[in-house]
């Protein structure tokens, strides 16, 4: 099946707005994130904790206002996009303060992470309401691709952390720019691919069964691709260069329908990780952890932070050890951060494993539907890239903790305490909400014929 992108819209369904749908959705959401605080604290201290009211209230009134702009300004937009992202904000807020109880993983989080969610929370806000057309976006392809070089140009300068050059420390506040590039680089990817899409598929020479673009119309995409995986390489940031390579190479191969581009793709990645594994130390004792995960017990050092992941996983079971009751802070001081999923897995088992992936999955699916329902070859590259960024992260993390790929360092997408993630996920969550808006929303003739606004914003050319 070809994912060509092409100017051929799909056949048009008149959709109705499920604004409803999506209010019932964010009770439910702020709901369960309520009576998991309240969980946590019955568990560890006897009683629900004094402030339960005012967290429930607080994130019930983030979500009322993102609600409203929803229904304001992108009536059309996929009803389950809002609450999941809530209920995964939620379900991390709990787990943080959970972890924050346990002493020897240093000063609390979760207080932080509120400040950080809320600041998520107004951006997405603000996106909803002031970006009424997403093709406006690809104006700035080339300003986008400025900024997110310099953001990851930035980092370098400033001390490494935990083995990594990804951060930058000022006034108690920390900052991770390569977060914020991610979503500047989907944007020139999308804006170049949707320019140049039939140069890419149709241009060149023919090797095999693959067909090579012109150098003149892969080079600029090929040369900032290579410069920004460069970049987080000599800031020993594994993870986001492979989240920037599988960017390009799914959001290339959407724009050509060319299979091969995954091929190619696959075989460069394991090259890749096998030369950078072999010659940067930082990423070599990750890549010998993986192989080896249980190899200081066996030395009698006792287990590392990979080893004490899979008990944490192991003692789960089925159905958990319940919230508050795991000894998943022995993994150290990365269990809020890049191990936070174990926390999960141990404590509400494989079951609450497997409905938390669930959710990522409907997000990730519901960005891919919008994608391939929109009218524009930009807006389609872009959402299917957003959606991705979240795939891929998921799938990095997931896998890293679980030992079936070496670990990167990368945040679970809302669930991890890290200001600049949560930033960034709600901020690309706003960018899907006004896509779906746009993909879901009626042409004029038939907003006409179904008494709606016929200039309403974000509809097709």
């Amino acid at each position: 099946m070809s994912a060509t992108i092409t100017d051929a819209p799909p056949p048009l369904v008149l959709l109705p707005k499920r604004r409803g749908v999506e209010l019932s959705l964010l009770v439910g959401a702020v709901l369960i994130s309520v009576y998991g605080y309240a969980e946590v604290g019955l568990a560890r201290n006897g009683a629900v904790p004094p402030d339960a009211a005012g967290y429930g209230a607080g994130l019930g009134i983030l979500a009322l206002l993102a609600h409203a702009a929803v229904r304001a300004r992108a009536p059309y937009a996929d009803p389950l996009l809002l609450p999941i992202a809530v209920l995964l904000n939620g379900v991390g807020l709990v787990f943080i303060y959970r972890l924050d109880l346990e002493p020897v993983l240093g000063p609390e989080g979760a207080p932080a992470q509120l400040v950080w969610s809320t600041l998520g929370i107004g951006l997405c806000i603000a996106v909803v309401l002031v970006l009424r057309d997403h093709r406006v976006l690809s104006r700035y392809a080339y300003l986008c691709c400025a900024a997110a070089l310099f953001l990851m140009v930035v980092p370098i300068s400033f001390p490494a952390i935990n083995g990594a050059k990804i951060w930058i420390r000022f006034a108690g506040f920390s900052i991770q720019p390569g977060e914020f590039a991610k979503i500047l680089l989907a944007l020139f990817f999308a804006a170049y691919l949707a320019t140049n899409r039939d140069a890419l598929a149709y241009a060149g020479r023919r090797f095999r069964k693959l067909q090579l673009p012109t150098g003149r119309v892969l080079g600029p995409i090929a040369t900032i691709w290579l410069l920004s995986v460069g970049l987080l390489i000599a800031e020993r940031d594994l993870g986001t260069s492979l989240l920037f390579f599988g960017l390009f190479v799914v959001m290339l191969y959407v724009a050509t329908g060319r299979t091969g581009w995954i091929a190619v793709g696959l075989l460069l990645s394991t090259l890749g990780a096998f030369a950078v594994g072999s010659v940067e130390p930082h990423v070599h004792a990750r890549v010998e952890d993986w192989l080896h995960p249980f190899a200081g017990i066996e030395a009698g050092g006792g287990p590392n932070q990979l080893a004490q992941s899979l008990f944490a996983f192991g003692a789960g079971g089925m159905l958990g050890t319940g919230l508050g009751q795991g000894h998943s802070y022995l993994i150290g001081f990365a269990a809020k951060s890049d191990f936070i999923l174990s926390t999960v897995g141990e404590e509400l088992g494989m079951t609450g494993l497997t409905v938390l992936l669930v959710l990522y999955a409907l997000l990730v699916a519901r960005g891919y539907r919008a994608g391939l329902t929109l009218r524009d070859p930009f807006g389609r590259l872009l959402a299917i890239g957003l959606a991705s960024i979240l795939a891929l992260q998921v799938f990095v993390i997931a896998g890293g903790v679980m030992d079936l790929i070496p670990l990167t360092g990368m945040a679970m997408p809302f669930l991890a305490q890290g200001g600049s993630s949560v930033v960034t996920n709600w901020i690309i969550v706003a960018l899907l909400i006004r896509l779906s808006d746009s993909a879901r929303r009626p042409l004029p003739d038939d907003d006409e014929a179904a008494g709606g606004d016929p200039g309403a914003d974000g509809g097709a050319p």
